[in-house]
């Protein structure tokens, strides 16, 4: 049966941490996210997902986008597969609204005081993985254009970063991952099913603090 993001409920904790005159909300997954491993890669960096971690990816990146005032935590780095023979380095991955001003920094301290958290329901509405129209995804290529994903990698975590305008443009790549992916692998078990998200400055613009990168998201039938 087609998964529908819309119809899911994804079950989260959500803890709030003081660190001096600052309190950061953090959200997390409430079960353990099982098959999911994510390293850096040649071009940046590269996750893989099964059909669980994948409707988990969508729902964190929907909300990421929605709340403005949120760190999205996806603790990935104890769920290497049984019969994954990678030897990379695990990270973790956050996802946070620019507005947030998060200082990297103090993540390993922030996730060090999460606690056990407060149990949360996230339902997402149908606009949250609309398809945006071809001339939203060119304006990335321009010189002016300022709604690219940053990234910064700090404590074993990798971090994307942008506005809700960022996060919208690549949604409809992640929603795939986990509504359509498991039909085109169930037709052709050896289809390459993936999602291919910008992150930096585009090439042609090249930032020093941020250059182009990018996360390759491959998705997975994993043995159980």
């Amino acid at each position: 049966m087609r998964v529908r993001l819309t119809e899911q409920t994804w079950s989260t904790l959500i803890s709030k941490v003081r660190l001096g005159r600052d309190e950061y909300r953090v959200v997390r997954p409430a079960r353990a996210v099982k098959h999911a491993m994510l390293y850096e890669g040649r071009l940046g960096a590269e996750l893989s997902v099964d059909k669980q971690a994948a409707v988990v990816l969508a729902m964190a990146w929907g909300l990421a986008a929605r709340s403005p005032h949120s760190l999205i935590y996806l603790p990935l780095r104890t769920a290497r597969p049984a019969d994954s023979a990678n030897q990379e380095r695990l990270l973790d991955l956050v996802l946070l609204h620019h507005r947030l001003a998060f200082p990297v920094s103090r993540w390993k301290q922030v996730r060090a005081r999460l606690g056990a958290g407060r149990p949360h329901g996230v339902t997402l509405p149908p606009q949250a993985f609309r398809r945006r129209a071809d001339a939203d995804q060119r304006r990335w290529a321009h010189q002016g254009f300022r709604d690219h994903l940053r990234w910064d990698i700090a404590a074993d975590t990798l971090f994307l970063i942008g506005s809700r305008e960022a996060f919208e443009l690549e949604a409809d790549s992640v929603r795939a991952l986990a509504e359509d992916c498991p039909a085109h692998l169930a037709t052709g078990p050896g289809t390459h099913c993936c999602a291919e998200i910008t992150m930096g400055r585009a090439r042609m613009h090249p930032d020093r603090r941020r250059p182009w990168a990018e996360l390759h998201v491959e998705y997975c039938q994993c043995r159980r």
